[in-house]
């Protein structure tokens, strides 16, 4: 009787911890897939835009780009700032601030305008925006060629800027820079005539800036004849 009561005893012990491991992974399981679904922080993702706005007049450099923001996960994101870099540009010493959101890509008279204030990006969700950017004095003028350009974000539930998308503007498609004009940011190649307007125009540009500071040089600089009285007449003893 002893074995059979000891073999009964190992098979209910053997039953009950399988119970109690199927339960225990069903507690699991579920207190997961609650977190998962309701609680889980994510990240905001971006996506190279296809296209963009951009003006340059002297030393103002100014950027409209179509962005999409999504939310990986479950929880609300706080976007409280967003800025534009040229990290691989050492001339260019400050970043393109976000100056506006607009209601459209398209430069125009009747759009409309919010200055910058934070917004909420609601868990799993997307939203496309049109993200105004503008540096006075940025010290960099883009020039027809490929920049690297890097959106860093500041985020409510995050210290400091991180990065959000890095991708390649091609300033080359610009042809009239000292226009507000929406620009392809596709890899294309443009006729010999769309390359030489090109060119000309931001050498045009480039000539108007380097005048200006020469203007402003001469302004400064005093002529020390005046300086001493002499009118520039010869003074002969009779």
């Amino acid at each position: 009787m002893l074995p059979l009561m000891a073999a009964a005893d190992q098979n209910a012990l053997s039953s009950l911890s399988a119970a109690s491991v199927v339960s225990v992974s069903a507690l699991v399981f579920t207190v997961a897939s609650f977190w998962w679904l309701n609680a889980r922080q994510g990240r905001l993702e971006s996506w190279e835009p296809h296209s963009f706005a951009a003006i340059v007049r002297g030393s103002m450099v100014r950027l409209r780009l179509p962005l999409v923001l999504h939310n990986t996960g479950a929880k609300p994101i706080v976007v409280q700032d967003l800025r534009l870099t040229f990290p691989d540009e050492p001339a260019s010493h400050l970043p393109l601030l976000w100056a506006a959101s607009r209601s459209r890509l398209q430069p125009g008279p009747d759009e409309e305008l919010e200055l910058p204030t934070g917004f909420v990006v609601a868990g799993r969700e997307a939203q496309q925006l049109f993200i105004e950017f503008e540096a006075p004095f940025s010290g960099l003028v883009p020039e027809a060629r490929d920049y690297k350009v890097r959106i860093q974000v500041r985020v409510g539930h995050r210290k400091g800027w991180h990065s959000l998308l890095t991708f390649t503007l091609r300033t080359t498609n610009i042809v009239h820079p000292d226009r507000y004009t929406v620009c392809n940011n596709a890899l294309l190649e443009l006729t010999k005539e769309d390359q030489k307007k090109a060119d000309a125009a931001l050498l045009e540009l480039l000539e108007g800036q380097e005048k200006g500071s020469s203007a402003k040089g001469e302004t400064k600089r005093r002529d020390p004849s005046n300086d001493e009285g002499d009118t520039g007449t010869n003074i002969q003893d009779g």
